[in-house]
């Protein structure tokens, strides 16, 4: 019976598994997820630790997740951070106690205590979107920095006297965040051009509300920048809501660009440019890598980091037609 209901290992005759299921119809048999847990010190979900999933970056994530892992028959049990390491090891300590297949780690400032967890469990884990210096592990990851310096020159063609900053807060690790590759990225480009970046970049939180705020004050000021380069849709978001509050034209007087191309980029007003990824590629090597084996045998060539590359969407608020 067990090799109808797994679908193997070994082969089952036609006729065979057609009795065998009518048996099983008949006799209104359901296998016992925990006992073959037991067994198997494994079940068929996969944990997801993301920082907040009403970000939409984070919940189309999510999803992609999700689909990535109903293809290989498993499902995924999600849980929210908020930007806390505590919470995240409560996430971890819980999903490791449930038997995961693995985990999947969005980790905002990874700590030690969280890396303690997973090596007490000899949990399987893949960093996807960020990769802490805390950890050397396998991780699924884009080309941040390169991507924010596609977006940063783009504005600066458009002839812009140069571009200021919507980065991370003072809590965003410095290293191995994609909020501070951005910044980097940004900060390449406006050198490369020949332009200071001193006094340029702006702290603010990454939610649209609280960007809002910060561009109200910015754009407001005696010193408004032609252009901002946001390090994600959501603060550029708020960036065009502040605009449209104190009439200022968009991209007429001043230019936005953005990172991370969430649905809602092409709906604003105007349609946001912004730096892309692959989504879900960047799931499927994710859920691909937390079920591979052979990542856990000594000596494995297989490659533990892989790097999608970034694109720029162009629409309307950067000033293209």
């Amino acid at each position: 019976m067990s090799y109808v209901i797994n679908n193997g290992p070994r082969p089952v005759a036609p006729a065979t598994r057609e009795r065998v299921l009518a048996a099983i119809k008949d006799l209104g048999y359901r296998p016992d997820r925990v006992a073959q847990a037991m067994a198997s010190r494994r079940t068929d979900l996969i944990g997801m630790i993301v920082p907040d999933a009403r970000q939409p970056f984070f919940a189309e994530m999510a999803h992609a997740v999700e689909q990535a892992a109903s293809e290989r028959g498993k499902m995924v049990l999600v849980g929210n951070s908020d930007y806390v390491g505590d919470r995240e090891v409560h996430y971890l300590r819980a999903f490791l106690g449930m038997r995961v297949s693995g985990l999947i780690l969005v980790s905002h400032g990874f700590n030690d205590l969280a890396a303690a967890e997973i090596e007490a469990w000899d949990a399987r884990v893949v960093l996807l979107h960020e990769r802490p210096e805390a950890i050397d592990d396998v991780a699924v990851v884009t080309d941040d920095t390169g991507g924010a310096q596609l977006a940063t020159r783009h504005l600066l063609e458009h002839g812009n006297a140069y571009v200021a900053c919507l980065g991370g807060t003072a809590e965003t690790p410095s290293v191995g965040d994609p909020v501070s590759d951005h910044v980097e990225g940004w900060r390449r480009a406006m050198q490369e051009a020949g332009h200071s970046t001193e006094g340029r970049l702006f702290e603010a939180p990454y939610n649209r509300y609280d960007a809002y705020k910060v561009a109200l004050d910015l754009l407001a000021g005696p010193h408004r920048p032609p252009a901002i380069f946001c390090s994600t849709d959501d603060q550029a978001i708020g960036v065009l809501r502040a605009a449209r509050e104190l009439r200022i034209d968009v991209p007429g007087e001043l230019a936005v660009a953005g990172f991370d191309d969430v649905k809602e980029a092409g709906l604003t007003d105007p349609p946001l440019t912004t730096v892309a990824s692959d989504r879900s590629a960047m799931a499927r090597a994710a859920v691909d890598l937390v079920l591979d084996d052979s990542l856990r045998v000594a000596g494995s060539r297989r490659e533990r980091l892989k790097v999608f590359p970034s694109r720029l969407v162009v629409r309307q608020s950067c000033g293209c037609a």
